[in-house]
């Protein structure tokens, strides 16, 4: 029995981590990232183009002065992806963390532009929204 525990540990261990297919909700995630596909490496906008995650450097997150679960990540390098109708997801800075939290039954996604880790919404440059489709 703990072969067979260990066996399928290991399997769940090797498999690719299966990204979310999430539709775009909000005017700003329709006209600026369109649908989006997100997991714990990256977020693949409507386009092709790709947010690659460094690492995953919180479990929480301060949305509206409460404390939630949510993902941060910290962004490899200085992304900065054109998306929709040439629109960028902070303007014209590069993208440096992406947090991502649930609302109810909608997938919320803050990003910054900030040099030190965000700890809170406070700073987010933008926020787009999203539901299984």
């Amino acid at each position: 029995m703990k072969a067979l525990a260990y066996a399928i540990t290991l399997l769940l261990a090797a498999s690719p981590t299966l990204a979310d297919d999430l539709t775009a909700l909000s005017t700003t995630a329709t006209s600026i990232t369109g649908d989006i596909s997100f997991d714990d490496h990256e977020i693949v906008f409507e386009n092709g183009k790709k947010l690659v995650f460094e690492d995953l450097i919180a479990d929480n997150f301060i949305v509206g002065g409460k404390k939630l679960p949510a993902s941060v990540y910290s962004v490899k390098g200085t992304a900065n992806p054109k998306l929709l109708n040439g629109n960028r997801l902070c303007g014209e800075s590069p993208v440096t963390y992406v947090a991502s939290w649930l609302d109810d039954d909608v997938t919320m996604i803050a990003v910054f532009e900030t040099q030190d880790a965000p700890e809170s919404d406070e700073d987010m440059c933008a926020l787009y929204t999203y539901v299984y489709p």
